[in-house]
């Protein structure tokens, strides 16, 4: 015979919690039939229901008595027809880790840099990060913009940014997550991307994301801060899993290069393709070592 079976039959044993203790003579059934809470019953909370009700009166007809609902912004009911705003659960769930791009397989060099004792710290890690935005905005920014502006010529944009990406490492991996966010956003928001008139060949990131979030309706602003966020995330999550900083300090590193992030969105959004560059080298060469790394936790 087991102890609690012995106890029970002494008598010993604890006796199970009942339901939650009653008001004297109170039928539980009569709250559950008129749907009204034992807590909206005490004097207490009528008093402050009354109170409340009689400084609600006395408020101008210009103030609202609760608050809006997410995603009643002000402005809301005035937006133009054709010109929805997109919702903020959209830019939310696009941004999300969750969101299947592959994006957090990829270092954007910051692991062959490391290995090479170029990245030894938090120091270093922010002259990369700074670098890495930088050689974002002027090299793969105009090509998010001009897709947002024209999506029509997406091919043709795609054939320009596979040509302007030499490193043989940041290509495929620029081409692994293209295809990835383009069949995600398809997929899922059931939204034709691909013009059936000129075949897509590579599907680079860069022009994929631009005319994937025009298709979505998402202002340009936004889609080009996204992308700036995207990259800085994805390289302080590879800093992370490389143990260069820990999960806390990486966002205190975030939230410190929000600014520098901003200013580049600032600077480059209105940069045109015939004004792309390479500002980064070293990046550049260090991303293209990946390959011939002994051991390696990312692909790029």
């Amino acid at each position: 015979m087991s102890l609690l079976t012995s106890a029970a039959a002494n008598g010993d044993a604890r006796p199970h919690p009942g339901p939650l203790p009653r008001g004297e003579g109170e039928p539980l059934t009569a709250f559950r039939d008129s749907g009204v809470s034992r807590l909206d019953q005490t004097p207490a909370a009528n008093s402050h229901k009354a109170e409340f009700a009689k400084e609600s009166d006395q408020l101008p007809a210009s103030v609202p008595t609760s608050l809006p609902l997410l995603g009643e912004r002000a402005g809301a009911n005035d937006t133009p027809v054709g010109k929805v705003p997109a919702a903020d659960f959209l830019i939310w769930q696009l941004l999300d880790s969750a969101f299947p791009t592959g994006g957090f397989a990829h270092s954007a060099g910051l692991e062959a840099a490391w290995q090479h004792g170029e990245v030894r710290g938090r120091t270093e890690l922010v002259a990369f990060i700074e670098t890495s935005l930088d050689q974002l905005g002027h090299g793969a920014m105009p090509f998010v913009t001009a897709a947002f502006d024209v999506p029509e010529k997406l091919a043709e944009f795609d054939a320009l940014c596979d040509a302007f990406t030499t490193n043989h490492v940041a290509n495929r991996a620029s081409r692994a997550q293209g295809r990835a966010f383009l069949t995600a956003v398809e997929r899922v928001f059931k939204s034709e991307i691909r013009n059936p008139k000129s075949e897509i060949e590579c599907a680079h990131f860069a022009p994929v994301f631009g005319a994937c979030l025009q298709k979505l309706k998402v202002a340009r602003e936004t889609v080009t801060r996204m992308f700036v966020f995207n990259q800085l995330r994805a390289v302080l999550a590879a800093a992370v899993r490389l143990n260069i900083v820990g999960p806390m300090e990486a966002q205190i590193l975030q939230h410190r290069l929000a600014s520098k992030a901003e200013l580049v969105q600032q600077r480059c959004e209105n940069l045109t393709l015939d004004q792309i560059a390479q500002t980064a080298p070293l990046l550049d060469l260090w991303q293209g070592a990946q390959d011939r790394l002994y051991s390696r936790l990312f692909q790029s």
